[in-house]
């Protein structure tokens, strides 16, 4: 029998999109929910015996929603370019040629006014998604953000006085701990299951593609899990025994497609740094600290002469970067990111992750097995400091145009779900000449939805001859240009 991880079933659908998310999952959840449902939260205590699961699930089933897409037979051949993973499940999105797909997914209320997390792959590619609470209500939700380096997305339905999650620290979650997974799997609305932590800061290199020059950016520091989770769980979510949401279900590994004892979730820590940046940036501000990194096992160890196996090993300080500006250098072995000990690439990617260009950090590394401390200040992927507020695209040296993400405020006044704004177009640009104006929003290429300035340029560059861009005027009419790139 071969000896590999299987097949890795990224479950299906959830939500991610937008709000002041910090404050959204921390002082306005204590703001705005009520507090009968604080005080059961706060009656939940975890024991050393097998708990009683019968009140948290009470507690958190009406938190979980059921996410139903529609994808376009267009966007059908693209989500599977970019994820080869069945995002549907065995027997699921029953599909004719030519014809829109079903998929089905979980999401995790987040806020009482409708803002819901999910899985991107859940939603990838969707041109509708709809959002079925526990009750059985029934909205269409707005698409806010995505970020496929993580694969989170932020939804957000026309709702208020919901019941929502509370998000617990990811942080301080114990491999042996129990935990439950809520979710929807194989469309079985409101399933329970509970397990245990597994481990913490898996890497399964689930969200890398070498088709993807972005995907290089990817964080994987999964919380494994032996709670139940099947195609259908993704976007679902991970809760402790007291209640709190710990992590985002994303994915399964196994030769069937169907759970077979390995379950992985996204961090909540980590997740609340996603959305928070989607909500005020439209895109994630990742900082970096500049480091080629490898775990250190006894290999290495004998070889550098370490006298302990831990740590994450510095094989290469960047020029330029925040760690070579902070004293880092090349040999050294990373053990703490603030107060946090780290002991795999995955869980420095993960702490560092957390934060955003600009920010400082605490390094504790052994040099010479002598304990030294820095604080390094992170940087954007282009070596600075500052917040990454748009994109520029120039594609097949032709098109020569600034884009922005088009912001909630601006899409709810014109009611439309996603779209990107031509920020600034040169004079010898196709775009000028075809007659778009600066201001204009393209919602879609060929009919199908852009949302970020990167699904732009990957529209265009796998463009043929030319493309038809449909979209809002500046003036609020419909406008439809027709352009070509040859």
């Amino acid at each position: 029998m071969k000896k590999y991880l299987g097949l890795f079933a990224v479950a299906s659908l959830g939500g991610l999109a937008a709000v002041g998310i910090t404050k959204l999952i921390d002082d306005k959840q204590a703001d705005s929910f009520s507090a009968n449902y604080l005080a059961r939260y706060a009656s939940l205590n975890e024991s050393g015996s097998r708990p009683d699961f019968v009140e948290v699930a009470d507690l958190v089933t009406p938190t979980v929603v059921h996410i139903v897409t529609t994808v376009e037979p267009k966007q059908q051949d693209r989500q599977q370019q970019m994820n080869p993973f069945d995002l549907f499940g065995p027997g699921f999105g029953f599909e004719m040629p030519n014809t829109p797909r079903s998929g089905s997914g979980s999401g995790v209320i987040i806020s009482a006014d409708g803002y819901i997390v999910t899985n991107n792959h859940v939603i990838d590619g969707a041109t509708k998604i709809r959002v079925i609470l526990n009750d059985k209500r029934e909205y269409n939700a707005e698409l806010l953000g995505k970020d496929p380096n993580t694969d989170l997305a932020l939804l957000r339905i026309d709702e208020s006085n919901l019941q929502y999650a509370i998000v617990g620290n990811s942080d301080e979650v114990k491999v042996g701990q129990w935990v439950l997974a809520v979710g929807n799997p194989f469309n079985l609305t409101s399933t329970v299951t509970a397990g245990i932590v597994s481990a913490k800061g898996r890497n399964l290199n689930l969200l890398r593609d070498a088709r993807n020059p972005e995907s290089q950016y990817s964080i994987e520091s999964f919380i494994q899990t032996d709670a139940a989770v099947n195609p259908g769980n993704s976007g679902g979510a991970l809760v402790t025994s007291d209640g709190k949401l710990v992590g985002i279900n994303t994915a399964i590994a196994s030769q069937t497609g169907q759970y077979a004892g390995y379950a992985f979730a996204v961090p909540a820590n980590l997740m609340k740094k996603v959305i928070g940046d989607l909500t005020k940036y439209g895109e994630v501000q990742r900082g970096f600290l500049g480091v080629s990194i490898q775990d250190v096992n006894s290999q290495l160890a004998d070889k550098e002469g370490l006298r302990e196996v831990r740590g994450v090993y510095v094989a290469k300080v960047n020029p330029n970067s925040g760690a070579e500006d902070a004293g880092v250098k090349d040999g050294d072995v990373i053990i703490k990111v603030e107060d946090v000990v780290v002991n795999s690439s995955s869980e420095l990617q993960e702490q560092v992750g957390k934060r955003s260009p600009g920010d400082k950090v605490k390094l504790t590394v052994l040099r010479d097995n002598k304990e030294m401390n820095f604080e390094a200040v992170l940087k954007n992927k282009e070596g600075k400091t500052g917040i990454v507020k748009s994109e520029k695209v120039e594609t097949n040296k032709v098109l020569d145009a600034e884009f922005e993400t088009v912001n909630r405020e601006d899409r709810l006044k014109l009611k439309i779900t996603n779209g990107v704004r031509v920020k600034k177009v040169a004079d010898k640009s196709i775009l000028k000449k075809a007659g778009v104006p600066v201001g204009y929003i393209i919602t879609s290429i060929d009919k199908r939805p852009v949302a970020t300035p990167s699904e732009v340029k990957t529209a265009l560059d796998n463009a043929g001859e030319g493309v038809l861009l449909g979209g809002i005027n500046p003036d609020g009419s419909k406008g439809f240009y027709g352009i070509g790139l040859k």
